[in-house]
């Protein structure tokens, strides 16, 4: 089923935009509770305004809640910034820790976060189990477990680890575009043939096209065989 996810979506990546550790860390922290696609539209704004954790660490308050005022909950995500960056520059130097062991201990960060700086910001394979991975997996039949570090560890044990970051990705795209929580596409499913959830969703294969979040050539459209 990886192989299959993989193949389908070859160019799975994080869709938070940024350029350095920190601007990940941040960036993931803002996206509680809103979409990637909104924290891409006010981070550009925010790491020009404040780009080192110092920076962010000493800002105006009521200057960066306006800043992050669309990702909802700004009050207290311009306060979760604030006290995450101060701690970096007090214990850390300003500089975004490397282990799991020590992300963390951050406020605010917990291991999904850090896998997800650890994977993509510093090529330490992890997986990131977020509301779609969580959902997904336990669809595949890869694990009943609800507790996020027991679906890690379950998953973990499924998968050779130098593929975790890459299966993060691959799982967590075909549940924003393909498996949906509420109506999934089932007939235009890639795993379709092996997912013991199958016909949860929509099976007739031209109405499951339409529930796709993206155009799906048809030589790419999955059916039950």
């Amino acid at each position: 089923m990886y192989r299959a996810l993989l193949e389908r979506y070859p160019y799975a990546h994080c869709e938070l935009d940024f350029e350095s550790p920190l601007q990940l860390l941040v960036a993931t922290v803002l996206s509680a509770q809103t979409t990637d696609v909104m924290v891409n539209k006010v981070t550009p704004a925010l790491f020009a305004r404040y780009p080192t954790a110092a920076d962010l660490a000493g800002a105006d308050r009521e200057e960066m809640e306006a800043i992050l005022k669309p990702t909802g909950f700004f009050r207290a995500k311009t306060n979760s910034v604030m006290r995450l960056a101060a701690d970096i520059v007090e214990r850390f130097d300003g500089e975004v820790p490397r282990r799991m062991k020590d992300l963390v201990t951050l406020p605010g960060v917990g291991r999904k976060t850090a896998n997800v700086v650890l994977g993509n910001a510093f090529g330490v394979p992890g997986i990131t189990v977020d509301t779609h991975f969580g959902r997904l997996v336990r669809r595949f039949g890869w694990t009943p477990e609800d507790d996020p570090v027991k679906v890690e560890e379950a998953v973990g044990r499924l998968i050779p680890r130098k593929e975790w970051t890459m299966l993060s990705h691959v799982v967590i795209f075909h549940g924003r575009r393909t498996c949906h929580a509420k109506r999934p596409a089932c007939g235009a499913c890639t795993i379709a043939r092996w997912c013991p959830s199958y016909g949860i969703g929509e099976t007739d294969p031209a109405k499951a096209a339409k529930l796709l979040k993206f155009e799906l050539a048809p030589e790419a459209q999955g059916t039950r065989a």
